[in-house]
């Protein structure tokens, strides 16, 4: 798959890689640096929720492929275990993928294998994204 060029601003300044991206399966990395820390010199959560979001999103994109676009609607990230230094590994797979939306999971796990947070994310499946996020577009 083949990502549009603005997607690279974001995921550049969080240092992703893209493993596998498939229909039902994706796998990025994420490698820690200085740049991702919170003031207690462990890795933001919001990292960790951006990571679940973007492995979703693309799994989400690939599988409805021309139907549309998707949009999350709904991010829920645990955060498991603190995290300073290394390589995290981010799986998204599929619970669900119905005709309006789909639920995804994603496990991160640092560079031993261990859990470091877990999420789901609910994505609404629709026909354009044109007009969200601009004066008089819907939701």
């Amino acid at each position: 798959m083949e990502l549009p060029e603005h997607v690279a601003g974001f995921e550049k300044v969080l240092g992703i890689e893209h493993v596998e991206l498939t229909p039902d399966r994706v796998v990025l990395t994420c490698e820690i640096t200085a740049d991702l820390l919170q003031p207690y010199g462990i890795l933001h959560g919001g990292v960790h929720c951006s990571l679940v979001e973007t492995a979703a999103s693309y799994g989400a994109a690939v599988w409805f492929g021309d139907r549309g676009h998707v949009v999350g609607v709904a991010n829920h990230t645990n955060f498991l275990r603190a995290a300073r230094s290394g390589l995290l590994r981010v799986v998204a797979t599929p619970v669900h993928r119905g005709r309006t939306q789909q639920l995804w999971q994603v496990a991160i796990t640092d560079d031993t294998g261990r859990d470091v947070a877990r999420g789901e994310v609910r994505l609404a499946n629709i026909a354009s994204a044109d007009g969200l996020g601009r004066d008089g577009g819907s939701e």
